[in-house]
């Protein structure tokens, strides 16, 4: 793995400055560029470590406090570990920031983000791709699908709420995507039941976007996220496997 550099960084938005991480491999040349979109807990230690591990494999990742409209990471009180105990109490925190952060407002801010990597010369030329967990891939997908001249691969992991009933359900934008995508879902996940599943999978195909939808096997819902009770370690074996095969497609 290359060595890398990882710093804080501040962008502007339209509603104000988000705070979040680059990290790049350390000899400063432009690489690909991924954006990288957190879960519900946050901009913290483990995707910091996440973005690193991109980043030594050749590209400049960007993880943005996806909350900075309530404040810098971390927004929410986090344990180093987060237990099936801890985990109620967090998303009384929690959830009033994500109902918050509507698709508008994630959409106006990815393109901000967007728009910062493409000025960095840490970021090569061209397209980016995106990868998400949790909330985040509902994001990955509307980022492809709202701005498919800028997004050329998105994977999410454990995604939550991708196909729902919804008039503002991610999976309505398939018919504007250009980018490759792949899913990689939690098995028995409350979050994304098999209908949804099955509704990503027709509406992805009836737009001829280029995917791969898998289910992971006895992996639950968070099951790339080392600190918390959720981790499963094949799951995160094979999701990083698949995002690793995505991105050298990719670029």
């Amino acid at each position: 793995m290359t060595a890398v550099q990882g710093t804080d960084v501040d962008i502007p938005t339209e509603d104000g400055t988000a705070d979040a991480y680059l990290t790049h491999p350390d000899d400063g040349g432009p690489r690909p560029a991924v954006l990288l979109l957190m879960d519900a807990f946050g901009l913290r230690p483990q995707l910091k470590a996440m973005a690193d591990r991109l980043a030594g494999a050749g590209y400049t990742v960007l993880v943005p406090n996806l909350f900075h409209r309530h404040g810098r990471a971390p927004v929410a009180e986090l344990p180093e570990f987060i237990d099936d105990a801890s985990r109620e109490g967090l998303f009384g925190q929690i959830l009033p920031m994500m109902r918050d952060l509507t698709p508008e407002r994630a959409m106006r801010d990815a393109g901000a983000y967007l728009r910062w990597l493409a000025q960095r010369p840490e970021a090569a030329d061209g397209p980016v791709a995106v990868t998400g967990y949790c909330f985040g891939a509902r994001l990955a997908l509307l980022t492809a699908g709202t701005y498919p001249d800028r997004v050329a691969a998105a994977a999410g992991f454990h995604g939550a709420h991708l196909a729902t009933d919804t008039p503002d359900s991610p999976h309505l934008v398939a018919d504007r995507v250009s980018a490759e995508l792949y899913f990689g879902h939690a098995d028995h996940d409350p979050s994304l039941p098999p209908e949804q599943a099955r509704r990503l999978e027709e509406a992805l195909t009836a737009a001829g976007v280029r995917h791969r939808c898998e289910v992971y096997p006895d992996a639950p819902h968070g099951f790339t996220q080392a600190d918390t009770a959720s981790y499963h370690a094949e799951g995160d074996r094979r999701h990083w496997a698949a995002l690793l095969d995505l991105l050298d497609r990719t670029f």
